[in-house]
């Protein structure tokens, strides 16, 4: 035989061995795309927000004592005895997450103090747990008016 002999397997595929590959009727795909598709499969997805979230730092919860919360219902209800007094709360919000949290300020009129269900009403509709209140003041930019 002539160099393709039944034994080196090269027979088989003679008469495809020479032929052009066709070309795809649609352009090709550039390898920025076809890399993208297969980004979703990636062994590590979700890890970068999973450090993100271990490296996002929060606050100590305020342990306030009982003259401080003393103070802030004196306080509080001077503020409810002038209905149209506009006032600043500072509040520690608990993460969600993780242990701790951060501080947060809400402004505006009080509304209701709800005593049964231990929380303040903005008139904007902001409710604020009282356990959570570490300050409260007269005004919305700390001032007495």
């Amino acid at each position: 035989m002539t160099g393709m002999d039944r034994n080196d397997g090269a027979w088989k595929y003679s008469d495809i061995l020479y032929v052009r590959h066709p070309e795809p009727s649609r352009p090709r795909m550039s390898r920025e795309k076809r890399a993208a598709q297969f980004a979703p499969f990636a062994a590590l997805t979700g890890y970068e927000e999973a450090v993100r979230e271990t490296a996002r730092e929060t606050e100590a919860a305020p342990s306030l004592d009982e003259d401080r919360r003393e103070e802030l219902d004196r306080i509080l209800h001077r503020i409810l005895a002038q209905p149209d007094r506009k006032v600043t709360i500072v509040r520690f919000q608990p993460d969600e997450w993780k242990e701790g949290g951060a501080y947060a300020e809400n402004r505006g009129r009080l509304r209701r103090l709800d005593p049964q269900n231990r929380t303040l009403e903005l008139e904007d509709g902001t409710v604020i747990p009282l356990e959570d209140v570490v300050e409260i003041r007269p005004g919305t930019d700390g001032s007495n008016y």
